[in-house]
């Protein structure tokens, strides 16, 4: 069990409306777990000298955001020496969204160098020994460090999903484009995708609600349970024993919660789309970042720089052949909701990682980030070690509220079966 107690950001916005606490004082719930961890943990990039208060629907709701959405008050620096002390002129739209629902933006939370591979210095609060997932690590980890009650992040493979699998939060990938991406540094344009944390579902739903004005929220008092179809894939192998043991006891409880649950064996349009996520957003990052290549390349990381080499070996051709292999995965992803309402499958092979070299496999989520359908990262179970295993919810493209629900009905059937 963590000894990091998590903020509630649906409980602060409640408490602050209904005149029960201040938002200024809401604002300072995380200063003590900061003050006594961010040196260990080193959560942060940035952070303004004083936090703010403002009006609205998230007021008091402090919110981290991840060092590759644009500031104009806190430098973005993308975790890359290209850009130390970089202050753009903007704020990301996400980042205004944000602010115009009357959160606050607590500080920039530290990314991998430009939201790719190469780790940044964020550990995971469960055991700092251990990864806390990539590249959104200081989003994850300060959700579930207490730091503040929500974050923002990107994944453009697995880099939502499997840090809060990893850190043991809330984490919502949303539908492809549902929420903008301007002013977010750009790895891949058909990939890259603007996700949220927070310590529950519930909570993750009302604050990415809230900023978009979009009926995201779950209902708490629905006790219907949802169709869950058991995604079969040419990957499973790759769950390690705690993993595999999970996910069939997940299966074996839902059951008894009243549960139906299909297995659904993945088409073969959809194994070979695993295979085209690489290509497709190699070719992309080479021209996303081809400024900096070309100009800046002795102040990239090694592995980026000989990443992007690589990379640049892939053609036009090749690019568009994994789009036309996209493209007629993402019509089959119909037939996969046929006989269930959402998708039920690992967010990563197994706990996070011991080392800090890696921030772990993204293997189970990228053929997902390319198809561009909503997942939700459920928290709560654990392996014998005390670290976080995710659970995985998804839903059709769209259907971004059904992948909510779902997983927030499975979140409170885990929670109540572990009290």
């Amino acid at each position: 069990m963590s000894k990091h107690k998590m903020l509630s950001a649906r409980a602060i916005a409640a408490e602050v409306s209904a005149g029960r606490l201040s938002a200024k004082d809401a604002l300072k719930l995380g200063n003590e777990a900061i003050a006594k961890y961010e040196s260990k943990l080193h959560i942060f990039a940035s952070r303004p000298k004083k936090l703010s208060p403002s009006k609205g629907p998230l007021a008091g709701v402090a919110v981290g955001v991840k060092d590759i959405f644009d500031t104009a008050n806190l430098p973005t620096g993308y975790n890359s020496k290209i850009y130390e002390k970089h202050k753009p002129a903007a704020n990301a739209s996400l980042v205004t969204m944000l602010e115009n629902a009357g959160a606050t933006i607590a500080g920039k939370t530290v990314t991998t160098e430009f939201a790719w591979f190469s780790p940044g210095k964020t550990r995971n609060p469960h055991n700092p020994a251990h990864t806390p997932g990539g590249s959104s690590s200081g989003s994850a980890a300060g959700v579930a460090a207490g730091f503040f009650p929500a974050a923002i992040g990107s994944q453009t493979g697995g880099s939502v999903i499997r840090p809060a699998a990893f850190c043991g939060v809330a984490g919502y990938k949303p539908s492809f484009r549902l929420f903008p991406t301007v002013g977010m540094k750009t790895f891949s344009w058909s990939l890259d995708t603007a996700g949220f944390f927070a310590a529950s579902v519930a909570d993750v739903a009302f604050v990415a609600g809230e900023c978009s004005g979009r009926d995201l929220a779950v209902n708490e008092r629905s006790k219907t349970p949802p169709r869950f179809g058991l995604y079969k894939s040419a990957i499973d192998d790759m769950m390690d024993p705690d993993m595999a043991q999970a996910l069939g006891h997940i299966v074996k409880r839902a059951r008894a919660w009243g549960a139906s649950v299909q297995t659904v064996r993945e088409p073969k349009l959809l194994t070979n789309a695993r295979l085209a996520h690489a290509p497709l957003q190699d070719f992309e990052a080479c021209l996303a970042l081809a400024d900096e290549y070309t100009r800046h390349k002795d102040k990239l990381s090694k592995p980026l720089r000989d990443h992007l080499k690589a990379s640049q070996s892939i053609t036009p051709e090749q690019y568009d052949a994994a789009r036309r292999t996209a493209n007629k995965a993402r019509k089959a992803c119909q037939k996969l909701f046929e006989k269930c309402d959402v998708l039920v499958l690992p967010s990563a092979p197994g706990a996070a990682p011991k080392g800090l070299k890696s921030t772990g496999n993204s293997v189970f989520n990228r053929l997902w980030t390319l198809m561009g359908l909503p997942c939700v990262n459920v928290p709560g179970l654990t392996n014998e070690d005390g670290l976080p295993l995710g659970i995985q919810v998804i839903a059709p493209f769209g259907q971004d509220k059904r992948a909510l629900q779902a997983a927030h009905w499975l979140e409170e059937m885990i929670r109540k079966d572990q009290s």
